[in-house]
């Protein structure tokens, strides 16, 4: 797939792809604005909440990018540590770079402390620690036992398969959702809803083509724009969608996204490229990766716990991302 639209790009040329990067941008933009004001409206509808809207609907679409990466990783059966490696980092950027700008951004919209109470309800609160606590414990407990199999996947598989049927449960509490001509309008709304995911998905694959034969036309090596352009563009989804809901006053349905993406990735994902791969995979080259991600999950419930948001947590999520990609960097030359 990479490779047919490198060689189409390459025929375009450099101004080629410079007019695709543009246009992808402002596909971008559009796309995410269709599948956030459309979400919001599936939620008062439906009366799932949008918290739950943001961790069921919205996570997984933007979290196609890495579902995409690390099942090619795994058929390839050799690279499946590059699979393991995308889930992990894809969760740090999640977290770090993606809540970082959206909590920078509430804050300085609203030029105060921003209390997380209006927001969000205790349960969709309780989805937000549960989905912390499978993305902190999971890699924990295979970095433990030291490798990664099938039946592992399978077990993450069911664990993602089971928490989804419980979440569907919880709209029976919030039964009071809108009624009358807009509930009609629900497939309507839930289609652009998945159209405009499905565009913020595509134009972030063309982004990341178009910059990184742009990036590679000036001169910039391959291996620096992998760790750079491609492994940003699979975060892409969700940093579109996520600033999107926040400049439009949705916190929660960001958080719901962010927290619903390391949870989908570390069961979901991560179990489906188990399943596909042949081989067992020994998680001790991914102990930095791990300590890391458990750093940056328990950050997080730290600062949902005091219920608060200010720019000091932005900035400190900013300047978390800015170590990581700093002691990466370092390993790597290493």
């Amino acid at each position: 797939m990479q490779s047919e639209a490198v060689a189409l790009f390459e025929e375009w040329g450099l101004l080629g792809n410079a007019l695709v990067l543009l246009a992808s941008l402002v596909v971008l933009d559009k796309a995410s604005d269709w599948a956030i004001t459309n979400s919001v409206k599936i939620a008062d509808i439906t009366g799932f909440g949008k918290t739950t809207i943001g961790f069921i609907l919205v996570a997984f679409s933007t979290s196609l990018p890495e579902l995409c990466v690390s099942l090619f990783a795994a058929i390839g059966g050799e690279s499946m540590g590059v699979a393991i490696g995308n889930v992990l980092g894809s969760n740090i950027a999640n977290i770090c770079l993606i809540l970082g700008v959206c909590f920078l951004i509430m804050t300085l919209k609203s030029s105060d402390v921003v209390k997380l109470a209006p927001f969000m309800a205790k349960e969709e609160m309780g989805t937000l620690y549960f989905g912390l606590f499978v993305a902190s414990v999971v890699p924990l407990t295979l970095l433990y036992i030291g490798f990664a199999s099938r039946i592992i996947g399978v077990i993450l598989l069911a664990i993602f398969v089971f928490y989804v049927y419980q979440l569907s449960k919880v709209r029976t509490i919030r039964e009071e959702g809108a009624l009358g001509e807009e509930r009609q309008k629900l497939p309507w709304y839930t289609t652009v809803a998945f159209v405009g995911i499905a565009l913020v998905v595509a134009s972030s694959y063309f982004i990341v083509d178009a910059a990184s034969f742009i990036a590679e036309s000036v001169g910039i090596p391959p291996v620096v724009i992998g760790a750079t352009i491609v492994a940003f563009g699979t975060s892409l989804p969700e940093l579109a969608t996520c600033i999107d809901a926040v400049q439009k006053g949705h916190l929660d349905l960001a958080l719901g996204n962010i927290v619903g993406s390391c949870f989908i990735n570390i069961t979901c994902i991560l179990g489906v490229a188990l399943i596909g791969s042949p081989l067992t995979v020994n998680m001790a080259a991914f102990s930095n990766l791990v300590m890391f991600s458990l750093i940056t999950n328990l950050l997080l419930w730290y600062f949902l716990s005091s219920e608060r948001i200010s720019w000091r947590e932005g900035t400190m999520l900013l300047i978390m991302y800015g170590v990581f990609l700093v002691t990466s960097y370092g390993g790597y030359r290493a």
